[in-house]
């Protein structure tokens, strides 16, 4: 396959009250022609921030919080090059992983999905991949080298917009969590490659992306939709039976873990907890969108 540049990838963000994270974004992206930033409703000033940082970006702005999946289906629906990067607002791009990243996808051209190593703020790896446990068990947080996989983190995806066209992209039902590991079973079920390319790494600020300004209440919404999707995922791909033991099961942990919360108060975790087991007592219906979208 001839030899990728940067006109053939489209750099997509989705952002909810990130404007913070735009200086961090914007010494990477600087060669790149195409981006596309989807706002899911932010109250901070990304919209005045963002023409100062990334002057090449195309905003799209949701009127209400559409999610992390559905804002990304937005963005993928005008894509038109060759490949769309995925990137969390929370990373940290540099020239050399953008270079990597897409000699990469020339080595590997039928990949439906390649991701890079994930490097966690205090220089050490972040497991961001994993093959399905009754075919491989992993022997360390690093691969030796270009391996396929069955899942990679969502934080950083490169999307072959060829073969995951035929595929589909973000089932919508996922609000936020598990929307990722959806698309990677699904990509793995149809038989298409995964690949992590370990030798380009990228820095990732783990929940570094959201600074609204209620914390805690960012915590709730984090702890809530962990578990609704979790549920949501488990009724998808192994039944509703098995999701309602799932259901019960993580409910009774999480309100042991309660009573240590109380004791111990920390207020993010009890914040992200409380979220949690609501989360786990409110139903959530699986209707007419569990089928992922294809543009």
């Amino acid at each position: 396959m001839p030899r990728l540049d940067a006109g053939d990838v489209t750099v997509v963000v989705v952002t909810y009250n990130s404007a913070h994270c735009l200086p961090g974004l914007s010494g990477g992206l600087q060669t790149i022609r195409n981006i596309i930033v989807v706002d899911n409703a932010s109250d901070n000033d990304l919209q005045t921030q963002l023409p100062l940082t990334l002057p090449q970006a195309t905003l799209l702005r949701n009127a209400r919080n559409l999610g992390f999946g559905a804002a990304n289906n937005r963005a993928l629906a005008q894509v038109k090059t060759p490949y769309a990067l995925l990137l969390n607002p929370d990373c940290l791009p540099t020239p050399e992983f953008l270079r990597g990243l897409l000699q990469a996808a020339a080595d590997f051209p039928d990949a439906a999905i390649l991701a890079p190593h994930l490097i966690r703020r205090n220089g050490t790896p972040e497991v961001s991949y994993r093959w399905p446990a009754t075919h491989w068990i992993s022997r360390g947080p690093k691969a030796d080298g270009p391996c396929c996989v069955g899942f990679v983190c969502g934080a950083v995806m490169l999307l072959n917009m060829d073969v995951m066209q035929r595929i589909g992209f973000f089932d919508e039902t996922f609000f936020l969590y598990y929307e990722d590991e959806d698309l990677c079973q699904r990509v793995f079920l149809a038989g298409q490659q995964i690949v992590v390319v370990p030798e380009v790494e990228i820095t990732h600020l783990s929940r570094g992306s959201v600074k609204g300004p209620n914390p805690l209440k960012s915590e709730f919404i984090r702890g809530y939709h962990h578990a609704q999707s979790k549920l949501v995922f488990e009724r998808k791909y192994f039944g509703s039976a098995q999701a309602a033991r799932l259901r019960w099961k993580t409910l009774l942990l999480a309100l042991l873990t309660l009573v240590l919360r109380l004791l111990l108060p920390q207020p993010r975790y009890l914040a992200r907890l409380v979220g949690r087991i609501v989360g786990l007592c409110r139903s959530h219906p699986i209707g007419s969108q569990t089928r992922p979208v294809v543009l």
